[in-house]
């Protein structure tokens, strides 16, 4: 039977969808960086992914004029940087040093099983978010690492099927 949605239901509902976790990240005066599971891929000509991003987020200010990002997919065993990049009110590149300068000034983390680097490409008003188009212009990947998940409200990894 369905019901109507308010947003408690529309989010519970929406929990049950596992999703990659990702941080992106951008330059600035400092830095910002931010967990999210919104990110997907959109096209192969031009190559181009998507993340969303409150604008209420203490990030937006940043990333609504950056012209370059990176996006970090993490593994299974980076529960850690995911909890820091999706905390509020704290200097999330202090709480996690694990991280370099990259091409654009871009901060790149270190460890992920994938990540890229690429140009703002647009930033599209949805509702209070904002889908950020990226062309993709530079990344690498482990190829051999189980990907971090969220779901229902926790963090997972992938399991084989017997």
């Amino acid at each position: 039977m369905t019901m109507p949605l308010n947003p408690e239901t529309f989010r519970a509902l929406l929990r049950q969808q596992a999703a990659t976790v990702a941080v992106v990240t951008a330059p600035g005066a400092p830095p910002v960086g931010f967990t999210a599971t919104s990110f997907t891929s959109v096209s192969l000509r031009p190559l181009l992914v998507s993340f969303c991003l409150n604008r209420s987020s203490s990030s937006w200010p940043t990333m609504a004029q950056a012209e370059h990002v990176g996006v970090h997919l993490l593994g299974e065993g980076q529960h850690e940087a995911a909890r820091t990049f999706a905390t509020s009110g704290i200097d999330r590149f202090a709480a996690h040093a694990d991280w370099r300068p990259g091409p654009y000034e871009v901060p790149l983390l270190n460890s992920p099983i994938a990540s890229l680097v690429g140009r703002v490409a647009e930033r599209i008003p949805a509702g209070d978010h904002v889908i950020v188009l990226v062309e993709a212009l530079r990344g690498q990947h482990t190829g051999d690492s189980a990907p971090l998940l969220y779901h229902k409200g926790q963090y997972a990894a992938v399991r084989p099927s017997p």
